[in-house]
């Protein structure tokens, strides 16, 4: 004798109904995309009609203790995604009536269809396994089975006829999200030390969605700006002038990571999405891509099956890997002007891969630590290049659709090799890889700015405005304003980035910059100085400001940080040793032409990549520009007849 299995016992409200046993909620026969925590607790407040249910009954019911759960983000969650399902409101509830720091109470009639407890044992399961229709409607005779079957295919016409005109105004009401923004996730593990990890898993999911060619997916930079904000999402919309805000909270306890988000339409607050993932921290990769995954498919966002290929499925990462790595993110992403700080980053990245040698992030990484090491002389160029260049080679080795890797090697082919052929089609492959990659337009704008390429790089700033609305790219700005000569605009620039970013010492470099080329003087020597103490005394900002010396008369000073460079640079030490680019720009400012272009055959010979930075552009080398040797110079570099002319 079998058990006859239970028969599925549905919850009737007004035109909606919940089927328990298949998880289901259906709106005029129409099944809803529901299911999972919002249906469980829909049940929860169905079984207990007019009853309060409180937020510990709810928590017993649905997230039993063992569960790894941000109870009170899953609730909220759970809550909202059923009024949306249900049409309902918080504010004038119809069905779901919140009590405050208690619980919910469902305020509608519920009618229940079918027992609640199986059929008696019987020697044939499917004799005692009546249909719904059956228990509802008794079956006396095969006329009258007939005549119930005719009203009821009736009536279902009916509703369809009615349903379908409902169905299509909504589907044409679902708001289009063309363009999205992810605010910085929460940390909800109770620990301010896990700061790094959220914040890096909130540049990891732009990181993400970035490779999503019909998404415009805001950048970093804008985003982080609202980290603890109070601002109303249609408020953070319209500054950011984009259609989707995805939301949420990570928490992190032990070796599982657990991420909350949900996604609404800006402009009206409106709930379209959320979720809520669970893995183990080596599985971290595959979680943050079903994320973006799952956004993707929200906002209808057509996938090529390159795309598709690229948010596939990661391999697992070793967990104290990725720990090491999101901290050299954090540190690159933070601090990147400021030695100490690169320094950790590389270090931190090169646990990450010595912990994990399969891991192609960790390996980008590092070639992104070496190369900054390099630009802000902490390393020889030769030295910081090859070593880039090797850990690029292995993270595309290791995954060749990672678009930062090809960033790098971009840079690397501009600022090391010369090669422009290169330079083109890395910058190319790394936009095709991840369209919304804000780091690969903004080297490419500078690249094509220091080409003289005035009208490429101004387009290339319009597509850069697209993904950064909030001018937090000042240094881009002023690069690009810096190699097209344009010192009225790069003067406005700069003062932009000084107000923004006041210890910023790059800032106040270029602004210093600026007024030297509008014939500010003596403002430029202030904001030199200020650059000097904020940078602990980079070479760059040291030149520049003996520069600006000697064109206010203080020839004497000028001298001093002359000798103090020619000292440094030929000091045996673990120190790294003066520029001699910027040695030649102290010549130049004494008026010392021969030995000026000494010491820029020997950057030639070394490859700096301040001379490759600089060459085209910088004003303390004009008195030189008039001299065959430095239009020899500049051709040996492949750059004849491409220096960019001065705006007018």
């Amino acid at each position: 004798m079998l058990a006859a299995a239970p028969v599925s016992r549905v919850l009737r409200f007004d035109n909606f109904e919940l089927d328990l046993r298949a998880g289901e909620l259906r709106k005029g026969g129409v099944k809803l995309r529901l299911q999972g925590q919002p249906i469980q607790v829909l049940a929860a407040l169905l079984n207990s009609a007019g009853e309060l249910v409180t937020r510990e009954e709810l928590r017993a019911q649905v997230w039993p203790a063992e569960t790894f759960v941000d109870f009170d983000h899953s609730l909220h969650n759970a809550i909202a995604r059923l009024r949306e399902a249900l049409g309902d409101s918080a504010g004038t509830p119809r069905y779901i009536e919140t009590l405050p720091r208690r619980g919910y109470r469902f305020m509608g009639t519920v009618g229940r269809i079918g027992p609640e407890e199986p059929l008696p044992s019987a020697p044939n399961a499917a004799s005692t396994s009546p249909s719904l229709e059956a228990r509802v409607v008794p079956v006396r005779s095969k006329s009258r089975t007939v005549v119930i079957t005719a009203l009821l295919m009736t009536v279902a016409i009916a509703a369809i006829l009615v349903l379908i005109p409902t169905l299509s105004h909504r589907a044409a009401a679902t708001p289009l999200v063309r363009s999205i923004a992810v605010l910085p996730l929460a940390n909800f593990s109770g620990d301010p030390a896990q700061e790094y990890f959220v914040d890096g898993m909130t540049d990891e999911l732009i990181t993400d969605l970035a490779k999503i060619g019909a998404l415009r997916v805001i950048s970093r930079t804008s985003v982080m700006r609202y980290k603890g904000t109070k601002k109303g999402l249609p408020e953070i919309a319209r500054e950011l002038n984009v259609d989707g805000i995805v939301e949420g909270s990570v928490m992190r306890s032990g070796q599982r990571v657990r991420i909350t988000a949900q996604l609404l339409y800006g402009p009206t607050d409106k709930h379209l999405w959320a979720d809520t993932y669970d893995r183990d921290l080596g599985d971290v990769l595959t979680l943050q891509s079903d994320v973006a995954q799952a956004i993707a498919q929200q906002v209808r966002a057509q996938l090529t099956p390159q795309q598709q290929a690229r948010l596939g499925a990661p391999h697992p990462v070793n967990p104290e890997a990725y720990d090491s790595y999101l901290k050299g993110r954090y540190y690159l992403s933070n601090q990147f002007t400021m030695a100490q700080s690169l320094n950790m980053a590389k270090t931190y990245f090169e646990e990450a891969v010595r912990k994990d040698s399969g891991f192609a992030q960790a390996y980008a990484g590092l070639a992104d630590a070496y190369l900054y090491l390099a630009m802000f002389r902490q390393m020889s160029s030769e030295s910081a290049y090859r070593s880039a260049e090797e850990a690029d080679r292995h993270a595309l080795a290791l995954d060749d659709s990672i678009g930062e890797t090809y960033d790098t090697l971009a840079v690397l082919s501009w600022r090391y090799n010369w090669d422009w052929d290169a330079t083109e089609r890395e910058f190319n492959q790394a936009i095709a890889l991840a369209p919304s990659y804000i780091c690969a337009h903004e080297d490419r704008a500078e690249y094509l700015a220091f080409r003289g390429r005035r009208s490429e790089a101004e387009a290339e700033m319009i597509k850069i405005r697209a993904f950064d609305t909030s001018f937090s790219s000042t240094l881009t700005d002023v690069g690009v304003d810096y190699q097209l000569r344009d010192f009225d605009r790069l003067l406005e620039a700069s003062q932009r980035g000084v107000a923004l970013n006041p210890n910023e010492w790059l800032e106040h470099f270029y602004l210093g910059v600026g007024y030297e080329g509008t014939g500010k003087q003596l403002e430029s020597v202030a904001e030199y100085q200020k650059a000097v103490e904020l940078s602990g005394g980079d070479q760059d900002a040291t030149a520049a400001l003996a520069h600006a010396y000697a064109g206010v008369g203080r020839r004497a000073e000028t001298q001093k940080i002359l000798r103090d460079a020619l000292r440094d640079l030929e000091q045996e030490s673990n120190k790294v040793k003066a520029s001699p680019y910027l040695i030649a720009t102290l010549y130049a400012a004494l008026g010392d032409k021969d030995t000026a272009f000494k010491f820029l055959e020997r950057a030639y010979r070394e490859k700096s990549l301040d001379l490759s930075w600089h060459l085209n552009a910088d004003l303390r080398i004009d008195n030189l520009r008039s001299d065959p040797r430095y239009q020899s110079l500049l051709s040996r570099v492949g750059l004849k007849d491409e220096t960019p002319v001065s705006a007018e």
